[in-house]
This record gives C-alpha cells, sequence and structure tokens, in this order.
C-alpha cells in the first residue's frame, strides 16, 4: 500500500508549537488558581511552581528544537571549513565572543560557499570570459538575467574591457542564439559607405554599385546585431538607426520600397554618450532608444584579483611554453592598464618573445611597468593626487594584500606571515576592502 507523506512547513510547526504551550500554560495556572479559590486556599505558592517548571519544560524545549534546527549547520559549516577550497573563518578567541563569531563563522562559510558556487556557475556559461572577481561574477549574473529577453543591451566600457565578448556572452544564451549574429564596427568603416553597410544597396544606386547588395540589418533578420562603438556613427546615419529600433522597418540606399526587419541590437562604445547628448554630437532620441538595458564593463585596474588568470591563459595561448617570475606578476598587479585587457595582452606577448629561458622576469616589461618599483624591488605606487589620506592608505594596503596573495596563491594563513599580521585582522581587512581570496587559487582546486 502507498503511504502518504504531510510535509508541513517549520514557518508554521515552530510557532504553533510555541503558541500551543502558551495556551496549554495559562490554562493550567487558571485551573489551579480557581482550584485553590474553590478550596480556600492560597494558589500563589501552587503557581509559582508551576512557572518554575514550565520554564525549565520551555527551556528545555526551546534547547532541544535550536538543536535540532542547528546541528546540521554546524556539521555543514564545520565539513565545509576544513576543504582546501575554502579559507577558514577566524576561531572566537574568548567563550564572551562565542555567539557573535559563531554567527559571523556561519555567514563567512554560506558566502564562500555562494561565492564558489558563482564561480563553478561563471566557468560552465561563460567558459571564454576570463576572471572570477566580484566585479566579473556581477557582470556575468546581470548577462544571464538580459540574455534571454529582447531588450536592447548598451554595453559601456572603456577601450580594451572586452566589450565585444559580452555581446557574444549576450548571444549566446539568448532565445536567438540559433539565428544569425552579425558584427560591425561603426568606426572602421568609412562614412560614405557605413549606410549602405548598414541597410544594403540596389543595383545603380549610386557609382560602382553594379549589384544588389544585403546590408547588415538583412542578414540579422530574426538574429541578432552587435554594432560597436556607435559613438562614432555619424549624426546623419542615427536617424536611421533609430527608425530600425523604433519601427522594425528601413529602406535600402536607392530604393523605395519599405523592408520590415525582426532583429535585436546590441551596441557599444568607450565613449561618454550622456555628455556627447548634451554636446550635439549624438541624437538625445537614439540614446534613450538605446539605453533600453546598460552593461558597465569594469575596467581591468578594478579587477586586479584577475590578472593572474588572465596572464596564466595569454601564456597557455603563446606557441612556445612561457612561465613568469612573482616579481613581474606583481608588478603587473601594480600598473594601472590604461589599454585594459588589450594592453596587458600585447604586454605578455610582447615579453615572451624577448624572454630568455622560457621566463618572463621585470627585464623583459615595459619601463612604464617597471618603472613604478624602486631599485630595492619595493613598491611605489604612484596614486591619484585627487585622493583623500584614508583613501591612499586603503589602496595602498589593498596593493600590499593582494600582493601577498598573489604570491602565497591565496592561502592566507601564508599570506599573514608576509604581512606580519594575524589571520584574523587579514581576515577582517579582506572583507572591508572587498578582496575576492578565490580569484589568486589556482583554478583546478
Amino acid at each position: 500500500m502507498k503511504q502518504f507523506r504531510f510535509h508541513i512547513s517549520l514557518y508554521i510547526i515552530i510557532p504553533f508549537i510555541f503558541a500551543g504551550f502558551s495556551i496549554f500554560s495559562a490554562l493550567l495556572a487558571y485551573r489551579l488558581t480557581k482550584y485553590g479559590i474553590e478550596n480556600k486556599a492560597d494558589p500563589s505558592t501552587w503557581v509559582f511552581w508551576l512557572i518554575i517548571c514550565l520554564s525549565i519544560l520551555a527551556f528545555a524545549a526551546g534547547f532541544g528544537m535550536v538543536r535540532f534546527i542547528l546541528r546540521p549547520v554546524e556539521q555543514f559549516v564545520e565539513k565545509a571549513s576544513k576543504l582546501p577550497a575554502f579559507s577558514r573563518a577566524p576561531a572566537p578567541k574568548s567563550r564572551k565572543d562565542w555567539s557573535v563569531d559563531k554567527m559571523e563563522q556561519f555567514t563567512s562559510v554560506f558566502d564562500q560557499v555562494a561565492s564558489v558556487l558563482s564561480r563553478i556557475e561563471a566557468r560552465h556559461f561563460f567558459p571564454g570570459m576570463i576572471g572570477e572577481s566580484i566585479a566579473m561574477r556581477g557582470l556575468q549574473s546581470l548577462i544571464m538575467k538580459v540574455a534571454p529577453t529582447d531588450s536592447t543591451v548598451l554595453l559601456l566600457g572603456e577601450s580594451g574591457t572586452g566589450k565585444e565578448l559580452v555581446a557574444t556572452s549576450i548571444y549566446e544564451h539568448s532565445l536567438r542564439k540559433e539565428k544569425a549574429f552579425v558584427k560591425l564596427n561603426c568606426a572602421a568603416i568609412p562614412e560614405e559607405l557605413l549606410e549602405s553597410e548598414l541597410f544594403g544597396h540596389e543595383k545603380g544606386a549610386f557609382t560602382g554599385a553594379t549589384a544588389f547588395k544585403p546590408g547588415k540589418f538583412d542578414m540579422a533578420h530574426q538574429g541578432t546585431i552587435f554594432m560597436d562603438e556607435i559613438g562614432d556613427m555619424p549624426l546623419t546615419l542615427q536617424a536611421k538607426i533609430l527608425r530600425v529600433l523604433q519601427e522594425k522597418e528601413f529602406y535600402r540606399v536607392g530604393g523605395s520600397q519599405t523592408i520590415k526587419v525582426d532583429v535585436r541590437v546590441i551596441a557599444s562604445t568607450n565613449k561618454n554618450l550622456e555628455k556627447m547628448v548634451q554636446e550635439g554630437a549624438f541624437r538625445e532620441d537614439l540614446f534613450y532608444r538605446l539605453n533600453v538595458f546598460t552593461l558597465h564593463l569594469p575596467p581591468l585596474r578594478e579587477r586586479k584579483e584577475d590578472i593572474p588568470a588572465l596572464v596564466d591563459a595569454f601564456l597557455k595561448g603563446l606557441p612556445k611554453p612561457v612561465d613568469i617570475s612573482s616579481l613581474a606578476l606583481q608588478m603587473l598587479m601594480t600598473y594601472a592598464w590604461p589599454g585594459n585587457i588589450r594592453e596587458l595582452k600585447n604586454v605578455i606577448e610582447s615579453a615572451a618573445v624577448i624572454a630568455e629561458g622560457g621566463y618572463i622576469e621585470p627585464a623583459q616589461l615595459p619601463s612604464k611597468i617597471t618603472g613604478l618599483f624602486s631599485q630595492w624591488g619595493r613598491t611605489d605606487i604612484k596614486l591619484p593626487s585627487n585622493l583623500s589620506l584614508d583613501e591612499r592608505l586603503m589602496e595602498v594596503e589593498r596593493g600590499l594584500i593582494i600582493e601577498a596573495l598573489s604570491k602565497t596563491g591565496g592561502v592566507q594563513s601564508r599570506a599573514t606571515e608576509l604581512l606580519g599580521i594575524n589571520q584574523r585582522s587579514l581576515w577582517h581587512r579582506i572583507k572591508k576592502l572587498h578582496i575576492d581570496v578565490k580569484s589568486f587559487k589556482n583554478p583546478e582546486n
């Protein structure tokens, strides 16, 4: 015979138990008081001992219930803390701080579990996107949210931050991934040819147009079009792009027939479009049409934790095996990288060409990077002059901790020896400065 089981939520069971216990206590007190009055006896003594007994019973029941609920959590935290993938949370120094530190330990372990799971998810869904810093995981989370929709996406970021890679990731996780994905760099095509490239042209539309040519929007029908560097698009064409976004139609060059098109638009730029709108260099209505869902790509200087992984990936992509010294890697992590990932890749490829013995040393790096270090090999971090004293000290502290974690592969116990502080202090500083320790660990661990 099939057995039926009913599962009731703890959110219902626990309040129900405590409510029932309260009602039971009130009824007992009432009955004792009534009995004492009827027998012309003082019921206060009976009620007093009833309260004592019920308090002991309530304490025992509450303790057992909390133990029943928290014991699996404690066992999980204890097992998780021993795993190599997790950095152990600081242990309480005294019994006085036990409860606070226990909850702090639980929070720390759960945060680390969520962090590990998000990195696993990132490796699974974004194998071509290198980087597991907090900034990159936040960006990947937004990509997963907007990708299944048909919303227009505007990618904003400095040159070399990987806008084309992000656009490709959005396409690969969209509902149009089986359709065409057409890319166009608006800055790479001369102004007089850009309209024909976008919308196509009819035969004889202009000198040299000897045959009909479909445009990028024709090719992207029912798919996705990525318009890179849209901030460089001429004003004369911006109105026609606006028409495509609003009416889903366009005219070919030299044509008179309206062409209907179903296409998702992803645009990117490294320029400040809002400022360009104010200066009259970019149409305001087009800006608001593009600015449906905006993704800001973090520059490399804001996710320096990803530099070791990026360097490792670039080294593996070289035709010959090359490695990099610890000091050279520290120098790369100190530099501000105005050219972002593209600049880092160029530096690695250039250094690998002149590397001796298959090892990149500081001597093979550009002087603009090695110049940040003094002759004794200690960092001399150049910070912007507009930072306050507290901000400058935090940046120096952040740089030193990142350097130590990079040297030790993310092992905090070894990093504390290099920094000369205890593990608890390091843990709090890492939390305060939002440093992602997992980014320094070996991806295979």
